[in-house]
This record gives structure tokens, C-alpha cells and sequence, in this order.
């Protein structure tokens, strides 16, 4: 069979129909993903007995083991254990086992930035009479996040990738609709194809709006970030 270029451009408004519900899981995945993150690096940092042990325990875990796996256990294998997981729908498992791994590299990539930006910050904080809470929130984490952006940006565009498993649930996404027109017309290529494509505009779409973000964050240190 040749390549069918018509039928792969005919795809691609098919497979924009379930696009909201990829960025939809992306979003909402990173933004508990990102929660979840900084509870952990919040933990570790301070080293709180027990728990930080386990912070840690939780991070090398998620970091270890494919994503895939973790869903399998989290639909499939806890149901069997925990009866009230069986009525979780494969919309909400793959936003729960998402947001569950993605946390293990966030919570690393808080950590890091925090850890780089000066030490004299807390103190400049604590000499004008803030709180170590004080301090974190208004001098310590703007700046780590200006340091983190370019990461957290790489682990969205991951997590947008990520969504594609879903289809592994039984979730109607963009790749799970590719899947079904390509099995009634056997255009695999031009099927899967156009969700690349669509994946990879995407992609881009997000990268131009961070590197615009960058660019506003690093204007008062008088950095400039390429477009």
C-alpha cells in the first residue's frame, strides 16, 4: 500500500477532537504532580523523622520503575486489594499515576533549585524579621523557580507524552482514536503519523510559551532568553 497523504491530513481534525482531553490530563497531572513535589522536597529538606524516609523511598521508586507498570498496579492490581478502587474510571487512574510519578521528578527538581539559591537569602530574609516560612515564600521560591522553569517545562512536555499511555486503560484519547482509525482502514502510518505531528505542534506550542515565560522571569537579572 502507498502512502496516503490525503487520508493522513483527513486524520488529523479526527484526532484534534480528543486533543482538549490530552492537555486536560497534562495540566491536571502537573499541577498535583507539582503539589505533591514540593510536599516531598518540603519533607526532605527537613529531614522529618519517619517521613523523610519514606520521601525518599517513595522518589526512588516512581524514578525506577516505568510509568506503565505503575498504572497497570494502580487500575488493575490495588482494585484487587482496596474494593473502592475498582470504581475508579481509567480517566482518573491515569491522572492519579501521572501525577504520582511525575511528583518523584519534580519533588528532585524543587530540591535542586532550592538548594542552589544562596545561602545569604535566608539570612537577609531572617535579619529583616521574616519567619524561615516568610522567607521561603517571598525570596527563596520565586527565586528557585526561575531556576527550575527550564525543568519544569522539559517534565510537561514529558507528562504530555505520558498521556498516551492512557489508551493502555482503555481511555479514548489522541493515540487510542489513531489506534481505532488505523485498525478500520489499515493506514497505520498515516494514522499514527498525524498523532505525532500532533504531539510534536504541541510540544512546540508549549515550548515557545515557556521560553516566553523564561524570558519575562529573567528580565529583572537582566538575562535574556532566546525565542
Amino acid at each position: 500500500m502507498q502512502f496516503d497523504l490525503t487520508y493522513m491530513l483527513s486524520a488529523i481534525p479526527r484526532l484534534l477532537q480528543y486533543m482538549y482531553l490530552t492537555i486536560s490530563i497534562a495540566v491536571i497531572s502537573m499541577f498535583f504532580g507539582l503539589v505533591l513535589g514540593l510536599i516531598l522536597e518540603h519533607v526532605i529538606r527537613k529531614n522529618i523523622k519517619g517521613l523523610a524516609a519514606a520521601a525518599k523511598v517513595y522518589i526512588s521508586f516512581f524514578r525506577a520503575t516505568p510509568l506503565l507498570v505503575q498504572l497497570f498496579i494502580l487500575y488493575y492490581g490495588i482494585p484487587q486489594i482496596i474494593p473502592l478502587f475498582s470504581a475508579m474510571n481509567a480517566f482518573t487512574a491515569t491522572i492519579i499515576g501521572i501525577s504520582l510519578n511525575s511528583a518523584a521528578y519534580l519533588a528532585e527538581i524543587i530540591r535542586a533549585a532550592v538548594r542552589s539559591v544562596d545561602h545569604g537569602q535566608w539570612e537577609a530574609g531572617l535579619s529583616i524579621g521574616m519567619s524561615r516560612w516568610q522567607s521561603m515564600k517571598r525570596i527563596i521560591l520565586p527565586q528557585a523557580f526561575r531556576i527550575a522553569l527550564p525543568s519544569l517545562g522539559n517534565t510537561f512536555v514529558t507528562i504530555l507524552k505520558e498521556t498516551s499511555l492512557g489508551f493502555t486503560l482503555g481511555l479514548t484519547e489522541m493515540l487510542a482514536k489513531a489506534k481505532l482509525l488505523a485498525a478500520d482502514t489499515y493506514k497505520f502510518l498515516e494514522c499514527f503519523l498525524a498523532a505525532a505531528i500532533l504531539y510534536w505542534l504541541t510540544a512546540i506550542i508549549f515550548g515557545y510559551i515557556q521560553l516566553r515565560l523564561e524570558r519575562k522571569v529573567n528580565q529583572p537579572y537582566g538575562r535574556e532568553v532566546g525565542l
